[in-house]
């Protein structure tokens, strides 16, 4: 990409630019933001680094770039996390700053920022790069401060400190030191005080003098002098003030790696300087924003099907077609249409959806898909942050429904945490568009499903499953992290979507890599905490699939249960066996059934469990049916009164796990059904099977089961489904998560 790399001059957008180049961008442009008056160092921002504004300028001609610069006209205004459009906030002077870039220079596509573990700057550069349909690219996003430092300093970043705040550093002693001559005393000050070595808590602000991008000359300082602010004896605060300086050239010119990796600098004269002022009757044709607006539904009646769980403050509501609009971008227009109609009926919008599935039937339209999504749910619409997504390809057609799919979870309330990031850096996989790669609401973390991409390129992983797994499961933890739990000693459940190219061997190794990865992390998470906490044993299910995005091998999609209160007991799959009265529908416990279940039970707050019918045990439960039929090279052809006797049975065990751990059916946030398409059922056909069950068990039992007659569950058509990857043959898989409302 052909990037502008935003500079304040100091180590961090230093290094960034470094590791744009390392990733194969092109740095065309440089934009720095400094004060009206040049004779003053440091504004009162919470954006922008100001102090040695006064030698930014031999950036230009050190490089040998342009560089747009603009002053600063704003304060800050908007001062919540998230950012919002504010007329006077300084962020608007980024803004136009790039908005002239990208007038000038049009093959821009990209802004680099030195970005660390600020989130407020950060999203406020995500949403300027939004707006004029830039990519952040920021790649030292929650990188370890120690390794980072080191990093910096071997890969030749010289920079000094003109700014030092905090306890141990004196401006006296400390002001105008290189970063490799203060470096053991930072890690020193981090074992006493708790200081962030690369300074992002505002301990220390740097200068960058020389670097391997500076290809043309490096800077020298001649002369300077030392502005205290504060003298507080505990953590005094000074400045450097810069009063002369000079470049001095270099003989060998040359750049990380050549020349033409950097330079693109069109018509302007490398190294010049261009002063950005208002001028923004010019920038409407560049910065037209992204249309994003509805078009009323086709006026064509259609027959939906509308399912909803009963929990009163979590609940999913899922919706599809049974006649297509013959196109997937109208089967999903028709559906998200439906949703948002049904959003309103309850009096939410948007903003209230915690996580979205999104499945669909043929991952050759995903484009088309996310055109049509991001018309839906967009960012306006949702204040308090874009839900999480997972999106598949499943056998839709097959089973009589749609081409487009939808299922939402709800939340009555909005008091939910959004991690969106949309820089690419090499933290985890970027999220450019209206969805996040994890929302906690209530003590749940549901987290958007992870391919085994490489988050610095955006690039799947070669080397096959296996490799996309453990890279999957490394972006997984990283998120997990963001929230202080892991994906091994955290999780409620693991769903793992693997596709139908990956071979049987070939999922027996998903299996077993899974398995080893979370077994270490468990054991070095419990050594490192010498806590005698139970940890959460998560239940794992393995779902065949045609197509993932990307034609991925393997998508997988965390639950977490990320309480602070972990101190409660936690019941796991070996503990607890279903054992209370009555029975129904003749079905009695017998010792194979606990084979069938796996639960995650936190006593009073969460229940969690996945049944799993294989087809030795729809023989043994349908015993005195018909045997079932195998056709076409073996396909298993179930007959219908199997599976009615099935999903009675898959009821019973249900309710069972529900009663036995003190939870009600109105607590379920969601429950699905994954049936095979190989059974050759539609689900016009299955629905009224699994929904007179539960009116049946409503009766025989007198609790309230359903919602009326409507359908609190939804159907899932599968390739196959199982709880292991070398044996993904179930006939009906239950996947069900209750928590108390």
């Amino acid at each position: 990409m052909k990037v502008v790399a935003l500079v304040s001059g100091g180590k961090d957008s230093c290094y960034a630019m470094m590791k744009c180049i390392q990733y194969g961008h092109q740095i065309v442009a440089l934009a720095n933001l400094l004060p009206v008056d040049d004779s003053v160092d440091e504004l009162d921002s919470y954006m922008y680094q100001t102090v040695g504004h006064q030698i930014i300028v031999s950036y230009a001609e050190c490089m040998g770039l342009p560089l747009f610069r603009r002053r600063i006209q704003g304060s800050t205004r908007h001062q919540e996390l998230g950012y919002k459009i504010t007329q006077g906030d300084e962020v608007e002077d980024m803004f136009n700053l790039l908005c002239e870039v990208k007038r000038q220079i049009p093959s821009v596509n990209a802004v680099s920022s030195g970005a660390i573990a600020s989130d407020y700057q950060r999203l406020r550069v995500e949403s300027v790069c939004s707006r004029l349909g830039f990519v952040s690219l920021a790649y030292l996003w929650r990188q370890d401060q120690s390794l980072l430092l080191q990093e910096m300093i071997a890969n030749g970043i010289v920079a000094i400190t003109v700014k030092v705040a905090a306890m141990g550093l004196d401006p006296a002693k400390h002001l105008g030191k290189e970063l490799a001559f203060l470096n053991a005393y930072l890690h020193k000050l981090k074992e006493l005080y708790g200081i962030n070595v690369c300074g992002e808590g505002g301990e220390y602000e740097t200068l960058t003098l020389d670097c391997p991008l500076f290809t043309n000359a490096r800077i020298v300082l001649d002369e300077y002098e030392v502005v205290r602010h504060s003298s507080d004896s505990i953590a005094p605060v000074g400045v450097l003030h810069p009063l002369a300086f000079h470049l001095e050239n270099k003989a060998d010119i040359q750049s990380l790696k050549s020349q033409d990796k950097i330079n693109e600098v069109g018509t302007h004269k490398p190294g010049s300087v261009i002063e950005v002022i208002d001028n923004l009757e010019n920038f409407d044709a560049t910065c037209k924003p992204v249309d994003y607006s509805v078009d009323s539904i086709d006026g064509l009646e259609h027959k939906f099907i509308i399912s909803r769980t009963n929990n009163r403050r979590t609940f999913s509501l899922c919706c599809w077609l049974q006649d297509s609009c013959n196109g997937l971008q109208k089967d999903l227009k028709t559906v998200l249409e439906k949703v948002e109609s049904q959003l309103a009926s309850f009096g939410f919008g948007w903003e209230n959806v915690i996580y979205i599935h999104l499945y669909i039937d043929d991952m050759n339209k995903f484009s088309e898909a996310n055109e049509t999504y991001v018309r839906f749910i967009t960012q306006e619409k949702c204040p308090f942050g874009v839900p999480s997504r997972s999106t598949v390809e499943m056998p839709l057609v097959e089973m009589g429904l749609s081409r487009a799919y939808i299922e939402v979870l709800i939340a009555n309330n909005k008091d939910k945490k959004v991690l969106h990031v949309q820089s690419i850096s090499s933290w985890a996989p970027s999220c450019i568009g209206p969805y996040s790669q994890a929302t906690l609401h209530e003590g749940i973390l549901h987290m958007a499903g992870q391919l085994g991409l490489d988050p610095p390129t955006m690039n799947l992983c070669n080397g096959g499953p296996t490799v996309e797994l453990e890279q999957a499961l490394r972006n997984s933890e990283a998120v997990a992290k963001c929230f202080n739990c892991s994906i091994s000693t955290s999780s409620i459940a693991f769903i793992v979507y693997c596709s139908k190219h990956v071979s049987s061997l070939e999922r027996l190794d998903i299996q077993e890599k899974q398995e080893t990865i979370f077994r270490q992390k468990k054991i070095s998470i419990s050594r490192e905490r010498h806590t005698d906490k139970v940890l959460l044993d998560p239940m794992f299910l393995y779902v065949l699939v045609p197509d993932l995005p990307k034609r991925a091998y393997v998508e997988v999609k965390p639950i977490l249960y990320v309480e602070d209160d972990t101190d409660v007991a936690i019941e796991t799959n070996t503990e607890r066996s279903c054992s209370k009265e009555p029975h129904y529908w003749g079905f009695k416990q017998e010792d194979w059934h606990d084979s069938c279940i796996q639960k995650c039970v936190v006593p009073g707050k969460i229940c969690a469990s996945i049944v799993s019918i294989t087809r030795e045990l729809a023989a043994k439960i349908c015993f005195d049916s018909p045997r079932p039929d195998y056709v076409n090279d073996g396909q298993y052809s179930l007959p219908k009164v199997h599976m009615e006797k099935l999903s009675k049975f898959c009821v019973y065990l249900l309710d069972k796990i529900i009663s036995d751990h003190d939870f009600s059916w109105e607590d379920i946030m969601n429950l699905r059904f994954y049936i095979p398409a190989s059974l050759q059922l539609t689900v016009e056909e299955l629905m009224p099977m699994f929904s007179n069950a539960l009116l049946e068990l409503a009766e025989m039992s007198q609790k309230k089961v359903m919602n009326g007659e409507e359908p609190i569950f939804n159907i899932v058509p599968v390739l196959g489904a199982g709880r292991a990857a070398s044996s993904m043959d179930d006939v009906v898989t239950c996947e069900l998560l209750a928590r108390k409302s």
